[in-house]
């Protein structure tokens, strides 16, 4: 049977995931391999360097640069309060003095007696890394970090915003076409992450963050109500940065657009169960996909023996969706794959599929045109 590798969103009840957590600079790991560890547990830790402030004490005391280390009544490497005097001179057969305070917490690094200035080192910043999921840990990466092994159900969206955070899966909509609306929000959705159906908009979000919810999974969102949200245009290069207090992600596009069955019903399943999600995405080379993982309690989805998710490409019967327009958003399944190149209006000569929509419909695309739902 022909087939064909064309990169799509996975969604499927039962697989088994490895995340890596890795410090940005050399620490200490907190969790050993075989350890059993929890989505908020902390793996592992470091400090990073504080932020540098530089002070002119030659202008402040009015002294040459040369002068200045004379002037010190604390010693280079120190650590300092906020305000505390750590230079003076004195003038006028030294009835007038004038002296230089710190103007933060740290510590005294440097002082040039060609520059007259002074370095302040902030105090480090902690970093703490958490296992994001419930699993085990199958390899520690010494002062680096460990890679922790989860069994669970795993969906992807094909947008989000926001970073990692985890909590109980809350369904706010009966329906995969329904939008959401503020009025379902109260004080139940306090630290959740909720599921919708076909949109969100900007007072929803807002409202979301206010009372404190966690992350929220939808079909779609308008580009306009994701501006005003974030308070300026999204660039295309990676997400996961911004600082809102929430994570989104976009399961289906930007719109009204009805969440897949298949993803509203498999997160339908596993309402009231805790969940982690990231809405990290990056759309060029390296792809990541904003996601929600499931540990496995003993239970799966659907009940029964776990199995676990390969891909082997693009085969008749393969569950797609369309992300190009006159169809954008569509989804339905593959009927052929035509081996031969068809020309297109544009001339160009392309490898083409038929893809049979939800309604019984068929039409020929571009392979280009579609992104497969896995699982």
């Amino acid at each position: 049977m022909a087939h064909a590798y064309t990169p799509g969103v996975t969604v499927t009840a039962e697989t088994r995931l490895i995340r890596e957590r890795r410090l940005p600079l050399a620490g200490s790991v907190q969790a050993k391999k075989g350890d059993m560890v929890k989505a908020e547990d902390v793996v592992a830790r470091t400090e990073l360097p504080g932020n540098v402030q530089t002070i002119n004490i030659a202008n402040i005391l009015s002294l040459l640069p040369e002068d200045v280390e004379s002037a010190l009544v604390k010693p280079v490497g120190s650590v300092l309060k906020k305000g505390e005097v750590f230079a003076m001179s004195r003038s006028f057969f030294g009835l007038f003095k004038s002296t230089c305070k710190s103007p933060v917490d740290g510590t005294l690094e440097s002082v040039s007696n060609i520059t007259g200035q002074a370095i302040m080192r902030e105090p480090p910043i902690p970093v703490e890394v958490h296992a994001y999921v419930d699993g085990v840990v199958v390899e520690e990466m010494p002062r680096e970090g460990v890679k922790v092994e989860t069994e669970c159900s795993f969906i992807q969206g094909i947008f989000g915003i926001g970073g990692e955070t985890w909590g109980e899966l809350k369904l706010l909509v009966k329906r995969s076409d329904e939008p959401l609306d503020e009025k379902s929000l109260d004080a139940s959705c306090k630290d959740k992450l909720l599921i919708g159906g076909s949109k969100v908009d900007v007072s929803f979000l807002n409202k979301a963050v206010a009372m404190g919810v966690r992350g929220v999974v939808v079909g779609g969102i308008d580009d306009k109500d994701l501006r005003e949200f974030l308070g300026y245009d999204l660039g295309v290069a990676i997400t996961g940065s911004e600082e809102k207090g929430i994570s989104v992600i976009i399961t289906e596009g930007f719109g009204e657009m009805r969440m897949a069955e298949k993803t509203f019903s498999l997160l339908r399943s596993l309402e009231g169960r805790k969940a982690s999600m990231s809405g990290v995405t990056q759309i060029r080379a390296g792809v990541m996909r904003p996601e929600v993982i499931v540990a496995q309690d003993g239970r799966t989805a659907r009940g029964g023996e776990k199995t676990f998710f390969s891909s082997s490409g693009m085969e008749i019967g393969s569950s797609i969706r369309v992300i190009r327009e006159p169809y954008f958003g569509r989804l339905g399944k593959v009927a052929a794959l035509p081996p031969e190149l068809r020309q297109l209006e544009t001339e160009a000569k392309v490898r083409v599929l038929e893809v049979e929509f939800e309604n019984g419909e068929r039409v020929v695309l571009p392979r280009a045109n579609v992104e497969m739902i896995e699982g």
